[in-house]
């Protein structure tokens, strides 16, 4: 069984430990960095294997797969002045460094890969992104529900882009609660309205396969009040925003769109 050792311990890096060991009877040896000490030391009282390192080269020298889960304005300066092994695995969950500048700063390491982890790998719910595939990369997201792999590198960073719509799904939900606030809903209640119709909701996205479209139809009713608000929504451009905005964000993440 692979080690791990990770360096940046936020809210993601929180999220990847607790799917390896809660409730899991073999679970792996987990080293963390002590950045976010508070995080790191709640971490490992939890967990009867994490512990916290003395520092990041301490997390390199104890692990078979390294998972750097840093910021990106500095990940690259971070992980440039460590010293990796050449039977080493590095996975990255930092936007915007590629494969091949990744590769240069952890060599001699020899496997590389890239990931989009979201919260919902604490409950091993949630299907990760990798670019490129590889036994490590697949076997650490094997732990936490498993991973797509992404052979194209472009293809992988419009994933990437596609998962920045996250708060603008809640600030979606936001506006209808606040709508019915408006409308003499009390606030608390509109909130738990609004949270609970789109929790229920959620089943519905367990297929193997789900189709948007078709479970777009299956509630717009032909004359009815869903079909009248996504036919409004469309004609008031919403969802050409949405291609346009994850446009932008690809151009941030890579420099173009095309």
């Amino acid at each position: 069984m692979s080690s791990y050792g990770v360096i940046g311990v936020g809210s993601i890096a929180a999220a990847m430990v607790v799917g390896w060991c809660d409730g899991v009877g073999d679970a792996p040896e987990v080293v963390l960095s002590p950045r976010n000490a508070e995080r790191s030391a709640e971490l490992a009282g939890r967990f009867p294997t994490v512990r916290v390192a003395t520092d990041n080269q301490a997390v390199v020298d104890a692990a078979d797969v390294v998972v750097v889960c840093l910021l990106p304005g500095n990940a690259a300066e971070v992980v440039s002045g460590l010293t990796f092994r050449p039977d080493q695995a590095v996975v990255s969950a930092v936007a915007g460094i590629d494969v091949a500048h990744l590769r240069q700063v952890v060599a001699p390491a020899s496997q590389v890969a890239r990931s989009v982890p979201l919260p919902a790998v604490a409950t091993r719910d949630s299907v990760t992104p990798v670019h490129p595939g590889g036994a490590a990369v697949e076997e650490l997201f094997g732990r936490l529900g498993g991973s797509l792999v992404v052979d194209d590198e472009l293809a992988f960073e419009s994933i990437a882009a596609a998962s920045a719509t996250v708060a603008a799904y809640f600030g979606y939900l936001g506006a209808v609660a606040g709508w019915l606030g408006s409308r003499g809903i009390p606030e608390d209640g509109a909130r738990r309205y609004v949270a609970a119709t789109f929790a229920a909701l959620a089943g519905e996205l367990g297929a193997p396969d789900p189709d948007f479209a078709a479970l777009a139809d299956a509630h717009a009713t032909p004359g009815g009040l869903n079909e009248q608000f996504a036919r409004d929504l469309g004609a008031a451009g919403v969802y050409d925003a949405v291609r346009d905005g994850l446009d932008a964000i690809l151009v941030r993440l890579v420099g173009s769109a095309d």
